[in-house]
């Protein structure tokens, strides 16, 4: 238990550990869909973080809710991802297939609580429980446990953490807020990128309402500023569909204060039927036309041989790139797997060529 900070906040706190970790800085250099190496204007998982934070406070404040809460587990729900997306996340669980595994969620819990070490009194960055609950219950509670024991170890949490009960609502808002942000700029960067055209769009629900209704705007504006005008009244459209529906929730759950929310059917916060298929509309679109494009998959397959190439490399000889001295035998594998997965899409390419 550390002392109160007479400045801040326990949740500020949180909130400037996460900003300074190391962590958290190597996002710059860590992409969504993209192989970062290319263009300049395209999302990272540092940008997505804030885009995350921003429209999950806004929201936070309207349910006056805890902002700071909010914000920090959005700022942290991505500090755990690989190198190249989501593409480096199945190569790395294919590489720890027989030492447990890999998910980018619970990594992200070893780097909060494990891996950043800058005090002198504790392991990790000593966040918050709220923080800690709102991270492990980023998709919602957690019926299976095998992960968890394979990757951290049994009883990790010493009983402190209720996996079955529900997420707080700063936590559900952090998830929500990180769908509508992929989403949305999912689609902008795919539009930049040429993988489809902006008439793609016209079949997708709400976009086809909105495309209608700029249409006129295409001879006076650049298709990018009427796109960007697109974009941010369809982040205002979901951001208000979930305000409403959650209203609806918390009355019919008749949800008064966190107790309730511990122990309410998870999810309070959610979408309404309509823009639920909106959501996953636009999530298959961007699969069939942005994750599956054939100079996408490229990127990705080239992502899977490097992580696949340094893990067997690593492996060979540990001691030449991690400090082994102080790693357990049998937590050699694991310690391999950190080193890998907190690598930056640039890092882990030099490293590979300068390997080969």
């Amino acid at each position: 238990v550390e002392k109160k900070s007479n400045l801040r906040t326990p949740y500020q706190r949180d909130r400037d550990r996460i900003i300074h970790s190391t962590a958290f800085r190597r996002l710059k250099h860590k992409t969504q869909v993209f192989v970062n190496t290319t263009g300049d204007h395209y999302r990272t998982r540092i940008t997505h973080s804030l885009e995350v934070a921003q429209i999950s406070r806004t929201l936070a404040k309207y349910f006056k809710l805890n902002e700071d809460l909010c914000e920090t587990i959005s700022l942290a729900h991505d500090l755990g991802h690989t190198p190249f997306g989501h593409a480096g996340e199945e190569a790395l669980n294919d590489c720890m297939k027989t030492y447990g595994g890999f998910d980018h969620n619970i990594q992200t819990i070893r780097i909060v609580m494990l891996l950043e070490n800058k005090y002198y009194n504790f392991k990790g960055l000593n966040l918050t429980f709220e923080t800690l609950d709102g991270l492990i219950k980023h998709n919602g509670p957690i019926n299976n446990l095998s992960k968890f024991n394979n990757i951290l170890g049994k009883n990790f949490f010493k009983k402190r953490i209720d996996f079955q009960k529900s997420p707080s609502l700063e936590s559900q808002l952090a998830s929500i807020s990180d769908d509508i942000a992929y989403n949305s700029h999912d689609l902008e960067d795919g539009l930049k990128a040429q993988l489809f055209k902006l008439k793609d769009l016209k079949n997708l629900p709400i976009i086809s309402s909105l495309l209608k209704k700029h249409n006129k705007k295409f001879k006076k504006f650049s298709q990018d500023l009427v796109l960007r005008q697109i974009i941010r009244e369809t982040i205002n459209e979901m951001v208000k569909d979930i305000i409403i529906n959650t209203q609806k929730n918390i009355k019919k759950n008749n949800i008064k204060n966190v107790t309730d929310v511990y122990k309410s059917e998870y999810p309070i916060v959610s979408f309404s039927k309509k823009m639920n298929l909106f959501d996953i509309s636009i999530k298959n679109f961007l699969k069939e036309k942005m994750y599956y494009h054939k100079s996408v998959v490229q990127k990705t397959n080239y992502g899977k041989k490097v992580i696949k190439c340094l893990f067997l490399k690593i492996r060979r000889n540990p001691k030449k790139y991690i400090n082994i001295n102080k790693i357990k035998k049998s937590n050699i594998d694991r310690s391999i797997c950190d080193f890998i997965a907190g690598m930056t899409d640039r890092f882990a390419i030099n490293l590979y060529n300068k390997s080969k």
